[in-house]
């Protein structure tokens, strides 16, 4: 499979115009969905409404004619919302366009090294904490617009510590109007699938909230009351670069790239199977990519694949990208035309849309199931990034994560391997107890299998092999040896000088490929001599009693 070849140049190959209609209408569809969720996500990211559909116009134009699937939508999703919020909370909108840019940066060269398979080995357990986490934060921001607290001025309100904090402390300022429209705005979230799934619940409540809130001239915030509202197309902005900058919004970069990889990559899984279609990873993570760095040159934040967005193009009969396009064209249309509307809708309603994106992201079934049934290793990281995305951040939490993960790793792979002597008889009782398995080994030889991967980790473990003067010969039995790495190469060679220096010959029995390549490259293997490495354990025996049986004279 080549590193980049877009979907789109297979999937018009014998293109119908019955296909191009269910495309444009899949794309219209699609466009209604991500309109309030694009305003929402913004704003829950602290930039201004109309940079969420800056998002899911450039970015989600650009990834739908490069990707390597053929019905991923993109945009802005809640995943990034609280790492771009504390961006622009500390480097404001020039920080933001910059840590995007790297991002796309090491997304291009992701794809190019062929990463695009790599990704699957971060930990579920990783991504079902931080995802959770998200979701905790998304909600507690919300909080303050859903029952119309009023903080005074200055008050911090960027962690998630603070934000839950200072509604312990303003809670006096409840404003029951604002609550009976978010409430209103949540109900119709819930009860309006079961009654027609092609309209978004989120359209009719963000058009149920205006409509109530001008008529009944209720005292409720609205996006105008907060945010200046622009209709003005996406324009070019340089980022300002300095080597200071770029060293501090590195780790913020490395963040927002592996998130839009994981989302982008799950959400062209889920589609796979949907569709019985098969993406291109590396595609895909060039054009995410390239996706986000012209987002953000165009005034957007972060963007990736959005699996409800994608799930619901399936199901309105998208089948090649021409409908995410369409989905992106639509919002640009919209965002001429009908964006100076958006400054109507009631904040209330906004955090209601939000709490429903936080509740269907926090997966909270899997968080439950994998605390019943999982090793206490992974809950401890499961927790652990859980905690640590509340109380700090997502580059903390996904930091520790993954360094709490491997460490563990380390630990359960140490506990695995071990180096276990063979059990001797004697002579007389041999004959009985081969019935049984067992093997006949000669005085003067002693056997010792190695079970597991030998690596850094597991270097002690060769302590436990002594240095005995009765053995003539030593035969080291390693069909369980998976993988070696120099550690473990390093340990072995300074076990077989020890022996070789004591006249004892070394005789190693079925060598696997993977260790094998490691031992030659070191040049292992003419140390011991090729001629002592067996292809079993039957033969290394073989040999080892032709060589402490005294040869006939």
């Amino acid at each position: 499979m080549k590193v980049f070849q877009p979907k789109i140049t297979t999937a018009l190959r014998g293109y119908t115009k019955d296909q191009v209609i269910k495309d444009i209408v899949a794309g219209i569809i699609v466009a209604i969905i991500a309109l309030p969720l694009s305003i929402a996500l913004a704003i829950a990211s602290g930039v201004g409404p109309e940079q969420g559909l800056y998002t899911a116009i450039v970015a989600g134009f650009i990834i739908a004619a490069l990707g390597g699937s053929r019905v991923n939508i993109s945009g802005p999703t809640a995943a990034f919302a609280t790492i771009v919020a504390g961006i622009v909370a500390t480097y404001q909108l020039s920080g933001l366009v910059l840590a995007t840019i790297m991002a796309g940066i090491l997304l291009i060269l992701m794809g190019l090294f062929r990463f695009g398979a790599l990704i699957k080995y971060i930990p579920y357990t990783i991504t079902t904490g931080f995802t959770a986490g998200i979701a905790v934060t998304i909600a507690i921001g919300q909080v303050k617009d859903f029952l119309g607290l009023s903080y005074p001025a200055g008050a911090a309100n960027v962690e998630t510590i603070d934000k839950a904090a200072n509604i312990g402390k303003n809670i006096s300022t409840f404003n029951y109007q604002a609550l009976l429209v978010g409430l209103l705005a949540l109900a119709i979230q819930i009860v309006w699938p079961k009654i027609n799934k092609k309209i978004p619940g989120s359209l009719i409540a963000v058009i149920v909230g205006v409509c109530i809130v001008k008529f009944a001239k209720l005292e409720v915030n609205t996006i105008g009351d907060l945010y200046s509202i622009s209709r003005s197309l996406p324009k070019f902005t340089a980022p300002k670069v300095s080597f200071s900058l770029i060293r501090e919004l590195l780790p913020s970069a490395f963040t927002i790239a592996i998130l839009a990889a994981i989302e982008s990559l799950l959400s062209c899984v889920v589609s796979d199977g949907m569709i019985g279609s098969h993406h291109n990873s590396n595609t895909e993570l060039i054009a995410q990519g390239t996706g986000n760095i012209a987002s953000a040159l165009f005034g957007g934040i972060p963007a990736t694949g959005a699996i409800a967005r994608t799930a619901a193009n399936v199901k309105n009969g998208g089948r090649s990208p021409i409908s995410g396009m369409v989905h992106a064209v639509v919002l640009l249309l919209i965002l001429v035309a009908l964006m100076p509307y958006a400054a109507l809708i009631p904040m209330p309603v906004i955090a209601a849309i939000l709490f429903m994106v936080a509740y269907n992201m926090s997966e909270w079934r899997h968080f439950r199931d994998i605390c019943k049934t999982a090793p206490k290793s992974d809950i401890l990281v499961l927790f652990a990034t859980f905690t640590l995305t509340v109380v700090f951040d997502l580059v903390v939490a996904i930091e520790v994560g993954m360094v709490l993960a491997a460490f563990l790793f380390l630990k359960r792979m140490t506990d695995v391997t071990e180096i276990r002597t063979w059990t001797y008889i004697a002579e007389d009782e041999q004959q009985s107890d081969e019935l049984h398995g067992m093997k006949p080994v000669p005085k003067g030889v002693s056997v010792y299998e190695i079970n597991g991967p030998m690596f850094f980790a597991v270097a002690d473990k060769f302590a436990s092999i002594p240095l005995q003067e009765k053995d003539k010969v030593v035969i080291l039995r390693m069909r369980n040896v998976p993988a070696m790495d120099t550690t473990g190469l390093r340990n072995l060679t300074n076990l077989c000088n020890a022996f070789l220096e004591a006249h004892i010959t070394v005789l190693l029995s079925h060598v696997n490929e993977q260790p094998m390549s490691v031992m030659r490259k070191a040049g292992f293997v003419d140390l011991v001599g090729e001629e002592n490495f067996l292809p079993n354990i039957d033969a290394a025996l073989e040999k080892a009693t032709a060589l402490v049986t005294p040869s006939a004279e």
